[in-house]
């Protein structure tokens, strides 16, 4: 193994789109490797993924014996990665809502901003989505605000799915401890490094909704998403600031770095 990066990919009926987003990845301009978590997807993605791994040692596949939920699917990518000398450990959607030209500015902010967390955000310095319906873009906008006001969290797009994480900032988590699924689980995640007291930076992304295949969104994630927040609140002692921790920067380092550093390419 020769990268640093590796980048988790969860997927559960994504043949379509798993060859041409391999290929974008591989054509980036870095060493990152591709590690794909199929949940037995039923049209033959985890076949797909096998064989894209026997044709490219960057490619590697976990699978997974059914469907459990996207967080439950990036738990295990993330544990896989910290099993091996990976530094940094991106997430990232199967169906090109995120754009893989996008990694190298996620890596470059890491490194730059010496970052515990890089996410990518919808909403900084104006709206950036293409092919949602207005009602989804203003639920998203609420949701973003909704995890503000209650945490504290000053992050402009806490729910969003594409983010690169340091190594130590994974180590420092609890993984184990971490029970939420969908946009929830993005939120918990976010949360956990930011009242730990790690540097968080932001790059500007473009979102543009899946064309081929089906949303996963449910009700019941909208729903887990809701309450979340709360039990974060209480978790972090009714605080709305970050607290000391043994693994990341303390309150006081993180408060005067603490500004996000948004990367424009």
């Amino acid at each position: 193994m020769t990268s640093e990066v590796l980048i988790v990919v969860p997927t559960y009926n994504e043949r379509d789109n798993l060859p041409q987003l391999v290929r974008r990845i591989m054509a980036q301009p870095l060493a990152a490797d591709v590690l794909v978590v199929d949940d037995n997807s039923p049209d033959g993605t985890g076949r797909v993924a096998d064989e894209l791994a026997a044709s490219n040692p960057h490619v590697h596949v976990l699978h997974r014996a059914g469907k459990q939920g996207l967080g439950r699917a990036y738990i295990a990518g993330f544990q896989w990665a910290l099993a091996r000398p990976y530094e940094f450990i991106m997430e990232m959607d199967a169906d090109f809502s995120h754009n893989p030209a996008d990694i190298p500015a996620f890596l470059e902010s890491a490194r730059s901003h010496d970052a515990d967390l890089v996410l990518g955000t919808r909403y900084l310095r104006g709206i950036r989505v293409i092919n949602w319906p207005l009602k989804r873009l203003l639920l998203s906008l609420a949701a973003a605000r909704y995890v503000q006001m209650i945490t504290g969290m000053p992050v402009s797009d806490p729910t969003g799915g594409f983010k690169c994480f340091r190594r130590r900032a994974l180590l420092a988590l609890g993984l184990g401890d971490v029970r939420s699924n969908g946009y929830s689980f993005q939120i918990e995640l976010t949360h956990r490094v930011w009242r730990a007291g790690g540097r968080i930076a932001e790059v500007p992304i473009t979102f543009v909704d899946r064309f081929q295949g089906s949303s996963k969104m449910s009700r019941s994630i909208v729903r887990e998403a809701l309450w979340i927040v709360w039990k974060l609140w209480i978790e972090n002692a009714l605080q709305r600031q970050p607290r000391p921790s043994p693994s990341l920067p303390s309150p006081q380092t993180a408060a005067s770095r603490q500004s996000f550093h948004p990367h424009s390419s």
